[in-house]
């Protein structure tokens, strides 16, 4: 494909591509680029890689788990008789590939359609995703960084990043005090979803040299999104999410639930 064509195709393919390593390299270098100059774009890529990775490791022992005996069985025996030996392997391998292809969709739709279920669209998800993605980041893990040499210049960059956030996502982002739980607030960091920009705020333990760390994921709560508390543990991360107001929080972490449920209750004090 040259140059101009490629341009022309639509910028999710072309991000796409780029993540599923199907470019040649002048055109990854161009989207590179692109990614450098576009933080949002970058952070869209991100958040489908952290998808893609969730669902691969949601999946992985089903992907794993030998063709059932009888389904074996079965497609043998749809083999035409009459075709030759290499024909028939072939047709019933590929009879075992769209079997296998319609089972992994059917296990993809309950999937989405728990989380749907969940948190009316799946928004804890793509919490979880975010968390996963950005905690482990040792240079950038947030947008705007609230350390400063002084405290004035860290309430300074507090206050900025509150204002930044709250005019982003069009709802109150208040910046929690989680010091009496141990944690302190690193920063934070803007977000792309479909049903609008959220906010991240990340926290990080206080004097550990490999410090462990939350977040809070701050939206626009879907229709029909509980606003009782709800946990959810994937792993070896645990969350609670609930909607106050117009706003819908998730606090994620790997911590045990009720350490964790102790800081969530610290937020939805602070929010009250």
């Amino acid at each position: 494909m040259n140059h101009s064509s490629f341009n022309e195709l639509p910028l999710d393919d072309r991000l796409s591509g780029w993540l599923d390593d199907e470019l040649p390299p002048e055109q990854r270098a161009q989207i590179d680029a692109r990614l450098r100059e576009h933080p949002d774009d970058a952070a869209r890529v991100r958040l489908w890689a952290a998808d893609r990775d969730a669902v691969r490791a949601r999946l992985a022992s089903t992907i794993e788990e030998p063709v059932p005996i009888r389904l074996e069985q079965l497609v043998w025996a749809k083999a035409p008789a009459t075709a030759p030996h290499g024909w028939q392997r072939l047709a019933a391998g590929l009879a075992l590939f769209l079997v296998g292809g319609a089972l992994g969709a059917g296990a993809m739709w309950r999937l989405q359609d728990r989380d749907d279920a969940v948190a009316g669209g799946g928004w804890e998800f793509r919490a979880m995703a975010a968390h996963a993605v950005y905690v482990p980041e040792v240079r950038h893990p947030v947008e705007v960084s609230v350390a400063g040499k002084t405290p004035e210049d860290s309430r300074a960059q507090e206050e900025h990043l509150a204002r930044w956030l709250t005019k982003r996502i069009d709802r109150p982002v208040k910046l929690f005090d989680l010091r009496a739980q141990g944690f302190e607030l690193v920063g934070g960091r803007l977000l792309p979803e479909v049903g609008g920009p959220c906010a991240q705020l990340m926290y990080q333990r206080s004097g550990e040299a490999n410090p462990s760390r939350l977040t809070v994921y701050l939206r626009k709560p879907d229709s029909g999104t509980p606003a009782a508390f709800r946990y959810e543990r994937q792993g070896d991360l645990g969350m609670f999410y609930w909607v106050e107001g117009a706003t819908g929080y998730a606090l994620v972490g790997a911590l045990p639930r009720d350490e964790l449920l102790r800081v969530a209750e610290s937020i939805y004090k602070q929010v009250q």
